[in-house]
């Protein structure tokens, strides 16, 4: 019976290794065309099964409680007990961005302005800045097209981000053991 209650919990041990080793998806779509702007927000584990799911607009109606609760907070205390922590926060973020992998970024933007010169000024300035990002990184197809229809500002995109979980770990636990980052958690939780 030891034994396999032993096994039992090895396998499960083995498998929250895995898990975090393969760690979670982001996949973000998003399609704004005028004033109407549709999106989901997917969070995937072992990149396959979905645990955590947003659409924009959603069909459920937004409470005004958390726009209360941003009221209530002292906003100078916060920045207070902020102000000790930039720099671990600095350092936690340099190693998270370690801990990311861009699979897919794929947006299309459509830009136009009232005038015509305007447009395709912008547009150059945009297409010059687009092909040094996609030239950078290899999963990145960023495009853009002028407008001549007045103006224009219209994108679709679908961006995918692997995070590998046990790389974050190791950085996670070290910002969280600096007392100054636990005192501003807790001053960010009591408000």
């Amino acid at each position: 019976m030891l034994n396999i209650l032993l096994m039992i919990i090895l396998i499960i041990i083995i498998f929250i290794i895995i898990l975090l080793y393969i760690g979670v998806k982001i996949a973000f779509i998003y399609d704004k065309k005028g004033s109407e702007l549709k999106g989901c927000l997917k969070i995937l584990i072992l990149k396959k099964i979905k645990v955590y799911s947003l659409e924009y607009p959603s069909n459920e109606s937004e409470e005004e409680t958390e726009e209360d609760e941003k009221e209530d907070r002292d906003n100078k205390k916060i920045l207070e007990l902020a102000k000790p922590c930039l720099g671990d926060f600095k350092e936690f973020i340099k190693s998270f961005t370690k801990c990311i992998h861009v699979t897919k970024l794929e947006n299309h933007l459509i830009f136009g302005l009232d005038s015509y010169a305007d447009t395709a000024k912008y547009i150059g300035y945009i297409w010059s800045i687009l092909i040094i990002i996609n030239n950078s990184h290899k999963n990145a197809k960023l495009t853009a097209e002028p407008s001549f229809n007045g103006s224009v500002l219209d994108a679709k995109g679908v961006n995918e981000l692997d995070i590998n979980l046990l790389k974050v770990i190791p950085p996670a636990i070290k910002l969280i053991s600096k007392k100054e980052v636990r005192e501003f958690i807790k001053g960010v939780r009591n408000g």
